[in-house]
């Protein structure tokens, strides 16, 4: 891989620590008039924030641009999830610089995730208007198992390691994530609330460094990480995979620092411990290829990675920089063809929770007719409320196999805290909405509840998923040939072929109570 910035994340040279990169740096400017064929991705990471701005062409993706910015926001977190306002000036202040890179990117081509830092914040909404506002774009929460995916997608897809089996681990600030895949397909993963920032804190918070304390801080990483490594171990691999920057800086510092020639290893990392415990202090550690603003989370990050190699008993392991933002980027390309992982994901919940999928398809089918016809009066033309609205009309049944009682709620609760790969945080809470509002009193509290520019259309979409599942109460393929809607000011107006209405009674009872539900949002339905 060629890079015009070296002071970027590169990977590092020699076929031990990385199989050939798919990604080419060609520029380190901010690009200007970039057109569909360009995409960005942002990290905002426990520790650091990262950008990256690439090209998508012929089936690989060109960089050109990186940022990275030491935030420690896991740092400033306290026990409660708490953030000082000296970390949220530092996060702040790094979204609006990246903001000014951002600006001509397509909007459906930008993507920005928050990890375990964001994930452990109290006031989630809050801090995210004010990071939102200063990015210039969304920004989703994901999940753990969601990050795990992603860093797993990001190394299968672009670097070339084939089809063999591996395990691909990553040490992030807030949490560790650890994958086990053939080829593309990640078969376990899992994500771990230990980082090199919570645990540098923890036991290296004054910066010195002794055995006891190294004792201390591997056997805490090795209680978080023992639970998981038997079904890893079930899971077998070929090759081991360490991603991101704590990995680069522990295989630099290995390989510089002349304890190992040319690969990072148990030896090596050894060494690299008792070199620390001569030298006392991150102040006084001399760490070449290592930079600066690493030292203070070189404790936790060394201590994560002894447990990892001890538990899983590895000898070396290849290093990578290609890690979440590279998977969002792919995930990216994946969202705009057929290779949509949360179709996958919805598809799959519809067999394993025995949905009628035929009646949900045509459910779907109704209300993307009547989404057509108001989508540009109700402003909700962006790509995520069409296809939340797909999804939620496909799953608006999931609660059925619980109980039919309060189905609606069931189903919402599985759509909140179940595991779906591709869907961000915010995403699973809109769905969740979706299907709790798609019957009986309209549940305002809820829809109040989800991130502020979201509110209004997610109650537009809600009331398309409501009129369509009302007129497919029958669960027969009979409707209307066309259902005509017209939404203007707080009016929403139906109108239906002649004498349907007057044919079809229950449907025109059901219409009438609605009416009564969709008052006490303010909106007056009209139908004939």
């Amino acid at each position: 891989m060629s890079s015009a910035n070296t002071n970027n994340d590169e990977v590092l040279d020699g076929s031990a620590l990385e199989a050939e990169s798919l990604l080419i740096d060609v520029s380190s400017e901010a690009p200007a008039g970039l057109g569909e064929d360009c995409y960005a991705a942002v990290d905002l990471g426990s520790n650091s924030f990262h950008l990256v701005i690439s090209r998508y062409i012929h089936g690989e993706f060109i960089v050109l641009d990186r940022q990275r910015e030491v935030v420690r926001l896991a740092a400033g977190l306290d026990d409660d999830g708490v953030l000082t306002e000296e970390a949220a000036e530092r996060a702040l202040g790094c979204l609006s610089r990246f903001g000014q890179l951002l600006r001509h990117i397509p909007r459906n081509n930008l993507r920005a995730v928050g990890t375990n830092a964001l994930r452990r914040l109290r006031d989630k909404k809050g801090f995210l208007e004010r990071a939102e506002s200063a990015l210039g774009h969304s920004i989703e929460i994901i999940a753990g198992r969601e990050e795990a995916r992603l860093i797993y997608l990001g190394v299968s897809k672009w670097s070339a390691y084939g089809d063999e089996s591996r395990l691909v681990i990553d040490i992030g600030g807030g949490s560790t994530e650890i994958i086990a895949g053939k080829g593309q397909a990640a078969l376990c993963r899992e994500s771990l609330e230990v980082g090199c920032v919570v645990l540098s804190k923890q036991f290296f918070a004054d910066g010195k460094l002794s055995n006891k304390r190294f004792k201390q801080a591997t056997l805490a990483a090795e209680l978080a990480i023992q639970p998981v490594v038997e079904q890893f171990r079930l899971q077998g691999w070929s090759q081991i995979i360490g991603c991101s920057g704590t990995m680069k800086s522990m295989a630099e510092a290995v390989i510089q620092g002349g304890y190992s020639k040319d690969r990072l290893n148990r030896d090596g990392l050894l060494k690299l411990r008792d070199h620390a415990i001569s030298a006392g202090h991150v102040d006084t550690l001399d760490l070449p290829g290592v930079s600066t603003d690493r030292l203070p989370v070189f404790g936790g990050g060394l201590a994560i990675l002894l447990a990892l190699f001890e538990l899983f008993d590895i000898h070396e392991m290849q290093v990578s920089d290609i890690a979440l933002r590279e998977g969002v980027l792919y995930d990216l390309v994946g969202r705009r063809s057929a290779e949509d992982i949360r179709d996958v994901t919805v598809a799959a919940m519809l067999i394993r929770w025995s949905v009628d999928a035929e009646h949900a398809g045509r459910v779907r089918d109704t209300a993307f007719e009547l989404y057509d016809q108001v989508a540009a009066d109700w402003d909700i033309r962006q790509s995520l409320f069409r296809s939340a609205l797909g999804w939620a009309s496909e799953l608006h049944e999931v609660g059925l196999q619980i109980s039919h009682d309060r189905y609606h709620k069931h189903g919402a609760y599985l759509l909140e805290n179940a595991d779906l790969a591709g869907f961000a945080r915010r995403d699973q809470l809109l769905l969740a909405a979706l299907v709790v509002g798609h019957r009986r009193k309209f549940p305002i509290q809820t829809f109040e509840a989800l991130p502020s520019t979201l509110v209004t259309p997610a109650k537009r979409v809600a009331v398309l998923l409501r009129l369509a599942v009302l007129l497919h109460r029958g669960r027969g393929s009979y409707v209307p040939k066309h259902i005509g809607i017209s939404v203007e000011a707080e009016q929403v107006k139906l109108t239906f072929e002649p004498k349907w209405l007057a044919n079809n009674p229950l449907t025109e009872a059901d219409l009438k109570q609605e009416r009564s539900w969709l008052k006490t949002i303010g909106l007056k339905l009209v139908f004939q």
